[in-house]
């Protein structure tokens, strides 16, 4: 690659709570495939994750802590035209996520200019939260599905559902399906220089 050749970034925002797995595997595989990521959050800090796993007797998944990862940046600092697409995660995060404004303005940003985004398990509810799944078809954490139809999306219970820019995917055990989906996408809408 030229100096002069400007490396597609990809912005993916989080906060504490989220999934380890949901934010390690798309921030790793995109960086091994030559983008730029950068990881944005309600403020520079490290961030703590965890890790939600399936245990026999539980009616729902259980939550332990897992990795610590700094932002590189704060939502406030965020310029969304300087990105190619976005990646939401999932885990706890987007529940409270979603009532920041500064993210919401920056998710909208993406589907108004038709960018690529890619949202797994509980992520849907940040796009949800800012209108932009009315008339799509998305998948995401099956107990969302209610949320998910409530917001004016049409639910299908898949690996991942690929609608135009937006590629989403139910939770981590759907990863390889995920990111090979988005992959797709970002190679026709935002190349690696």
């Amino acid at each position: 690659m030229s100096s002069t050749a400007a490396t597609a970034k990809i912005l993916l925002v989080t906060g504490d709570a989220a999934e380890s797995l949901e934010v390690l595997y798309p921030y790793q595989r995109l960086r091994e495939e030559g983008y730029d990521v950068h990881i944005a959050a309600p403020s520079r800090k490290t961030l703590r994750f965890v890790v939600h796993d399936f245990e026999e007797g539980y009616d729902t998944y259980t939550e332990k802590p897992g990795y610590s990862f700094p932002a590189d940046l704060a939502f406030s600092e965020v310029d969304p035209g300087q990105y190619a697409a976005l990646v939401i995660p999932g885990g706890r995060a987007p529940e409270y996520l979603r009532n920041d404004p500064e993210l919401r303005k920056i998710c909208k940003a993406f589907f108004d200019a038709d960018k690529p985004v890619a949202q797994i398990c509980h992520g849907p509810l940040l796009t949800a939260a800012v209108g932009a799944l009315t008339g799509r078809r998305v998948t995401s954490y099956p107990a969302l599905e209610l949320d998910m139809q409530g917001a004016g999306a049409t639910f299908q219970d898949a690996e991942v559902v690929v609608d135009g820019t937006l590629v989403s995917s139910r939770a981590w055990p759907d990863h390889p399906v995920w990111m090979r989906e988005f992959l797709a996408v970002l190679r026709t809408k935002a190349p690696v220089a």
